[in-house]
């Protein structure tokens, strides 16, 4: 993010600094260099800007370029903050500035807007800009209380009315209007209706300073989003995903239509959001929708928070084996969320013989329903035998005759909304790029690494007397207890030195006051036994303590994977040894990707540990264990 007055800013625009201090601001934020589409949209549309606000007479306006929303990798083109020329209280304008000069409403839903330079519908700048407002309510203490204080543009530059009249159509309040150049007097009086020709120093600072309300949990949230109403605020791609699902499912209810809808996104983009979105509005209309996954922990989970006292809400939620014997075309939607763990086949030893049909998992998936969704992230597949990929699904499609689209998710909610550090874990693990890269911090992910486990342990007993939640887990590199003696406390299986712990409990009841194994990641109690990526998948915790085991150590200049080190019963002797390698790669990424406020890391090699601390910087050293 980038902060400047007006005048300042427009100075740099002639002398062309204001489109290479943001180069370098973006480059700082996301550890990537911005797209040429981008630079251009700045060196395009922040003139333009700038020029309605000093023709406003708003010099002494700050602006906030390219301002990061909180908790997530979202940016808002500009934040105009200054003071309302009536009340005296700070006041901002949240801008969203496109290129476009003529866009039409999709034919089927007016949240979405056709453009030619895209192929399929994008959201209604309108309703993009609104969306920012609110989420912003949402997250920034400094507008929480004061959600009047904030108002929503979008600047259409390029475009004339007759050109973009249609997008009118979702209406305008407060948090979204639209303005093309036709309309720039009436912007121009818009915005001498909420700034005045003030410093707006004060007011962002206030903005800038707001406290980051704490993220809205998935599962937190979860009951009130299926009974009632939707708790979250879904951005951007994330709308156009839910948005596409819903038409689909309408046109599915008008004729016979079936389509298969698979939508990726790394950790945190906010899959399983539109999941649980999708759910409760289905929900609400009456439809037949089901949510299924391959992933216990999250399943039992979302059966006892979403359904505590209702049982119809909790069977909503199955597994992906559990439609074996599906009527075909039974649901209107199938909701596959973590479909990354779809398997090849459902039956297991306890599938009765007729039923052993050898059909694969993601053909019974597609049967079941007219509109099935795969929410998947392809890289964090971490068994052998799971096979979700997009392309997997493409051809089951394709085999069928079906109609199918994949979309994109690219922004990401999780480890604080840190692009620089999903990127900098992806690097670090030899998943992209060729060689890991030195951590920059940033202010919106903590990465320390420590000496020893039980400093970890401490660090993390700390954030939680500060009111944080905070998690241990490691690699699965020491054996599972999985019968315990009645009345004795829970084996200590994961041992480092003097330090010992238990990992989870193994099955679905509470042992010793610890939590079965389906919710160490939401109770509390949790804390104090160390999770495996089974238990953590899926989940998101403040801190999070990440044991880097003996199956992955650095050796010179690169990664070994000693399969030998790992006590996964999932991996069998005849799972080849570049599997194994790249899933215990997914493994820890799945582990180091949990945290929303920071990671702690600890290896257990020590040569290991010392290039952490060469990555990572002085101040992962354990004297900066603080925060």
């Amino acid at each position: 993010m980038l902060r400047e007055s007006a005048f300042a800013a427009l100075a740099q625009v002639h002398s062309k600094d204001l489109f290479l201090r943001l180069t370098d601001h973006f480059v700082n934020d996301h550890g990537y260099g911005p797209s040429t589409s981008e630079a251009r949209s700045w060196e395009k549309s922040l003139p333009a800007l700038l020029n309605v606000v000093m023709e406003a007479g708003l010099g002494d306006v700050h602006l906030l370029f390219e301002y990061q929303l909180p908790l997530t990798s979202k940016r808002a083109d500009v934040i105009l903050a200054g003071v309302h020329p009536r009340t005296g209280e700070p006041s901002y304008v949240v801008v969203e500035l496109k290129q476009w000069s003529q866009a039409e409403p999709d034919d089927e839903d007016s949240l979405l807007c056709r453009v030619e330079a895209y192929s399929r519908p994008v959201l209604n700048p309108i309703e993009q800009v609104r969306g920012y407002c609110d989420y912003l309510v949402s997250f920034n203490g400094a507008l929480a209380d004061h959600p009047h204080r904030v108002s929503g543009v979008a600047y259409l530059h390029n475009a004339t009315e007759f050109g973009v009249n249609g997008l009118y159509e979702v209406g305008q309040d407060e948090h979204g209007r639209l303005f093309t150049e036709e309309r720039r007097g009436l912007f121009v009086e818009f915005l001498q209706s909420r700034l005045a020709p003030a410093s707006g120093a004060a007011a962002a600072d206030e903005l800038l300073a707001g406290k980051v309300r704490p993220s809205k949990q998935l599962i937190a949230v979860a009951a009130e989003e299926i009974r009632n109403r939707e708790q979250f605020v879904l951005l951007d791609e994330q709308r156009v995903a839910y948005e596409l699902v819903m038409r689909a499912v309408r046109r599915a209810a008008q004729a016979d239509h079936k389509e298969v809808i698979v939508i990726t996104g790394g950790p945190g983009s906010g899959k399983s959001v539109i999941a649980l979105s999708l759910l409760g509005e289905l929900y609400r209309q009456g439809r037949f929708a089901l949510h299924a996954t391959g992933s216990q922990s999250f399943t039992k989970t979302m059966r006892k928070v979403a359904g505590a006292r209702k049982r119809e809400v909790q069977d909503l939620f199955k597994y992906f084996n559990s439609f074996i014997t599906a009527e075909r075309n039974g649901l209107d939607v199938l909701i596959c969320d973590e479909a990354h763990r779809i398997r090849h086949t459902s039956a297991n030893r306890y599938t009765r013989a007729e039923h052993r049909t050898g059909k694969p998992q993601v053909e019974e998936l597609i049967d079941a329903a007219r509109v099935p969704v795969f929410l998947l992230d392809e890289h964090q597949v971490v068994r052998p035998g799971e096979m979700g990929r997009v392309e997997e699904i493409e051809a089951a499609a394709v085999r069928k005759g079906l109609n199918f689209q994949s979309i994109s998710l690219a922004g990401q909610f999780r480890s604080g909304g840190s692009d620089a550090y999903l990127q900098w874990v992806v690097r670090l693990l030899g998943l992209q790029g060729d060689s890991p890269t030195a951590w920059h911090p940033d202010d919106r992910m903590r990465l320390l690494v420590a000496d020893s486990p039980q400093e970890m342990e401490d660090f993390l007993q700390d954030r939680r007397a500060e009111g944080y939640s905070a998690r241990m887990s490691a690699g699965y590199c020491w054996k599972w207890t999985t019968k315990y003696t009645p009345g004795q406390a829970l084996p200590a299986d994961v041992v480092i030195g003097d330090w010992a712990r238990p990992w989870n409990v193994y099955g679905e009841r509470a042992v010793a006051g610890a939590p079965p194994s389906a919710l160490w990641a939401t109770d509390p109690a949790g804390f104090g036994q160390v999770g495996c990526v089974y238990t953590a998948q899926g989940f998101e915790y403040d801190w999070s303590g990440v044991i880097i085991g003996p199956d992955l150590v650095w050796r010179g200049d690169h990664w070994v994977s000693d399969r030998t080190a790992s006590k996964d019963p999932a991996f069998k002797k005849s799972t080849p040894d570049d599997d194994v390698r790249l899933l215990i790669r997914n493994t820890y990424k799945v582990l180091l990707t949990r945290g929303m406020v920071g990671t702690v890391l600890y290896s257990t090699d020590p040569e290991t540990r010392e290039k952490l601390r060469d990555l990572v910087g002085a101040t992962a050293k354990p004297a900066a264990l603080s925060v």
